[in-house]
């Protein structure tokens, strides 16, 4: 596939938030673009206002007629998440259409330019959008498709006129495989994606070929602890290559210092909360380093960065405080939990949480019922099965009923929305990588009038 000869693109779950990149990438490229996902959601609504043309049925009669017929001006690319008897997926392939993973239109993409890629099951897009923001507030006007919204540029597709690229390196089926980058950050390798892997040597036997995939002449740096090779390590540790220390918080502000083997850079304000971010600044200032930024382009980056949408993001900070994050995995829930706690260690947390996958939920059940005991109050809403169909046996109930019987209920929206109305919950978290953001608004509201 040649992108030069292409005219015409049709993406098939173009509301995901890597196949919405790539939708924004192409219609700003001038290219006519269209596609199908299953339901409108916020961001298919921006795409749809940015003129891109969706349809929400698996229809193949709703497919516009310049893409019914198969030529080398026209990119069909689809994503995994879609199921495999979806009939407009059924239909390109019928017309003798090749079809195009993400993945392998991102390399393609990528093929010629200088490529920074982040990979891990946690902290990837925090890290890849940190890092395009330093960039950008060091004069390097990089290119970057980010797996969230990052708050300073409202987009997850960024466009500029150098050819430097940041790209997050999607593990799930073996994307990131399509990638060799000239720089490379592993933020982490626990278990994940059992449903694609099977087994954690799996994806972690992915993990390393990922790494052996940054070019000769490229670096790759990783999480100390990580059992990889041929890179440098990066922790909150002084063992570490590159290091963060000093960690503290200071008026509700994380600060921290850096330290390399070359540079050291003392009192850095970081716009973000908890010790896992702060992590995730040490990998970004290491490679802002090694793009030739200076001490003070990144100071001012680290202290102007906004974030990413549902990664800690406030919508009520008062007296009453309530706070969304995209945490799914016992992991990530862990370091979203301590990251409150440090931040407001008197307060009684009330957090709302829906479980991702059937699958996940099978393979991580213990490990879940241990990080959601440490809350104060849980409110647990039913499995949000996004590809998959329900597994026998597990639901959020099963869940519950090994749980502190005394904090937890599995409820509705509708019923949440009122239990929150009826409680005034002071300190209030939801976390969830399905479709809990349909409640982030109306909480909101709720919050603020209660």
């Amino acid at each position: 596939m040649d992108l030069n000869n292409i005219k015409r693109v049709y993406l098939i779950g173009i509301g995901g938030i890597g196949m919405s990149g790539l939708a924004r990438y192409f219609h700003q490229k001038g290219f006519l673009v269209c596609g199908y996902d299953k339901t409108p959601t916020g961001l298919t609504q921006a795409l749809v206002k940015e003129g891109i043309c969706i349809s929400y049925e698996d229809e193949p009669n709703l497919i516009p007629i310049s893409f019914q017929q198969k030529d080398k001006e026209t990119l069909i690319i689809f994503t995994p998440a879609i199921p495999a008897e979806s009939k407009i997926q059924k239909y390109f392939k019928n017309k003798g259409f090749e079809l195009y993973k993400r993945s392998q239109v991102l390399g393609m993409i990528s093929k010629d330019l200088f490529t920074i890629a982040v990979a891990g099951t946690h902290g990837k897009t925090t890290t890849s959008s940190l890092i395009t923001h330093l960039l950008k507030c060091g004069d390097i006007d990089c290119s970057a498709f980010l797996g969230g919204i990052a708050t300073n540029y409202d987009s997850n597709l960024i466009i500029g006129k150098s050819d430097v690229l940041v790209v997050e390196a999607d593990e799930y089926d073996r994307s990131f495989l399509t990638l060799h980058p000239n720089l490379a950050v592993i933020t982490s390798m626990d278990a994940d994606h059992l449903d694609i892997y099977g087994a954690e040597a799996q994806l972690h036997e992915s993990f390393h070929l990922f790494a052996k995939q940054v070019k000769d002449n490229g670096e790759l740096i990783f999480r100390e602890g990580l059992n990889l090779e041929n890179g440098t390590t990066y922790a909150l540790s002084s063992s570490a290559k590159a290091k963060g220390l000093n960690v503290r918080i200071e008026n509700g502000t994380f600060f921290f210092d850096f330290e390399n083997e070359n540079t050291s850079i003392k009192d850095l304000e970081l716009g973000l909360p908890g010790k896992h971010n702060v992590e995730n600044a040490v990998a970004a200032v290491d490679i802002a380093l090694k793009m030739k930024l200076n001490p003070d382009q990144i100071r001012l980056g680290l202290s102007s960065f906004k974030g990413v949408k549902r990664r800690f993001e406030y919508h009520v900070k008062e007296e009453r405080i309530y706070i969304d994050d995209y945490a799914h995995h016992p992991a990530e829930l862990k370091a979203c939990f301590e990251a409150v706690r440090s931040l407001y260690p008197t307060k009684k947390l009330t957090v709302i949480f829906q479980p991702h996958l059937f699958s996940r939920t099978r393979d991580f059940e213990k490990d879940f019922v241990e990080v959601l005991n440490t809350v104060d109050e849980l409110i647990l809403l039913d499995i949000y099965p996004a590809r998959e169909k329900p597994i026998p046996g597990v639901t959020s109930q099963v869940l519950a009923n090994q749980m502190d019987s005394g904090k937890v209920r599995v409820c509705g929206k509708e019923e949440t929305l009122e239990i929150i109305r009826n409680e005034n919950p002071e300190l209030l978290l939801t976390v969830g990588a399905g479709d809990i953001d349909t409640l982030v608004l109306p909480l909101k509201n709720v919050m603020n009038h209660v």
